[in-house]
């Protein structure tokens, strides 16, 4: 079959390798459908490994380089392993792509986004940039009728923004802001409308996303370079703030605007992941008595679960954020290289193996 080898830095290629090996008791074989373009597989392109093992096999899956690359697909299953209930050859799912030891105090807690051997597809083993993916079967969620495999793939990184607004505990009627307007904030605005928020502020730089998350529900779009986003959101606020707010940007200057932006007993969610360090007086947090809350990835039966089902429902709509799809073949110069050299026109790209 034809996968996305990751091999080193630089070095990922479309090649012919072995279908995977049939199904092990509790796993099941699918055919991929579409899988989604993240970006952090253009940074283990590009500046990896970050979190594909190199230098000896993961815990968990037993793997290392060189690895099959993916992990927001949803394909068919062809093949079911022994012990499978949940699942029949031509079910339609989506995989949540974390695996866990089970076992640790944080998987006892069911907080398995924390466990010490965290693990995921597409990173520490074979995931969906290929023809046909093998997968435990409890990591996975059916697919709805009518929704199609490169909308369900999208259920990863909405799952993301489901977490994030469970993180926060948002109640119905807040007001909410999301710092950035890439694929994971313009989800978490659909997110936080789908779960009640009363009114939700984009705070973006770019005009083509702004426009788009105007189209998706935002009440109000702030462009942080002709306005102060801060003063902007409690112009909005009746001179409060935001009861919540949610930074989905992952660039380190502007988490200190988001907590600042956030109303005195506010709540801020980091979602995005910031490379880079920053500095921040926390005598504004102390003072104001706000809560800084950090929010990783998603749970399967909790976000992941959600994600697929509002997905399915319409409840949040996938295809605005799909720039492109494109077949295997062309990952590079049309997927990843676009991601690299494009960044403002392009959220999502698809790739139909």
């Amino acid at each position: 079959m034809k996968a996305a080898i990751w091999h080193a830095r630089n070095d990922i290629r479309v090649e012919d390798v072995p279908a995977p090996a049939a199904p092990g008791p509790g796993e099941v074989v699918i055919k991929v459908g579409a899988c989604g373009i993240c970006g952090t597989d253009l940074e283990e392109y590009r500046a990896g490994p970050l979190f594909i093992p190199v230098d000896e096999p993961n815990p968990l899956t037993g793997r290392q380089a060189p690895l099959i690359l993916g992990h927001e697909f949803a394909g068919e299953v062809v093949e079911v392993g022994k012990g499978v209930t949940q699942f029949r050859v031509g079910d339609r799912l989506a995989p949540d792509v974390l695996l866990y030891c089970g076992e640790c105090y944080w998987c006892q807690r069911h907080q398995v986004t924390l466990c010490d051997k965290l693990a995921a597809l597409g990173l520490m083993g074979d995931g969906g940039l290929a023809e046909y993916c093998r997968l435990p079967a409890n990591m996975a969620i059916s697919v709805p009728n009518g929704l199609p495999d490169d909308h369900a793939a999208m259920a990863e990184p909405l799952s993301v923004a489901v977490r994030a607004v469970r993180r926060g505990r948002m109640m119905a009627g807040e007001t909410v802001a999301v710092f950035g307007g890439g694929t994971i904030g313009l989800f978490c605005l659909q997110t936080a409308r789908a779960a009640g928020a009363g009114e939700v502020f984009v705070v973006e730089p770019l005009p083509n996303r702004r426009a788009l998350a105007k189209q998706l529900g935002a009440s109000e779009v702030i462009d942080p370079t002709q306005v102060d986003p801060v003063e902007a959101l409690r112009r909005l606020t009746r001179g409060v703030g935001p009861d919540l707010v949610l930074e989905a940007s992952g660039a380190a200057v502007v988490t200190p605007v988001a907590i600042h932006a956030a109303r005195k007993a506010g709540r801020i969610v980091l979602v995005g992941l910031p490379v880079a360090p920053t500095s921040f007086n926390f005598f504004d947090v102390v003072a104001t008595e706000k809560e800084i809350i950090g929010s990783l990835s998603h749970v399967y039966d909790e976000d992941y679960a959600t994600a697929v089902r509002w997905l399915g429902d319409g409840r949040v709509l996938a295809e605005p954020l799909i720039s492109a799809r494109i077949p295997l073949a062309r990952l590079i110069p049309d997927g990843l290289d676009r991601f690299e050299q494009r960044p403002a026109e392009t959220l999502k790209i698809i790739v139909k193996p």
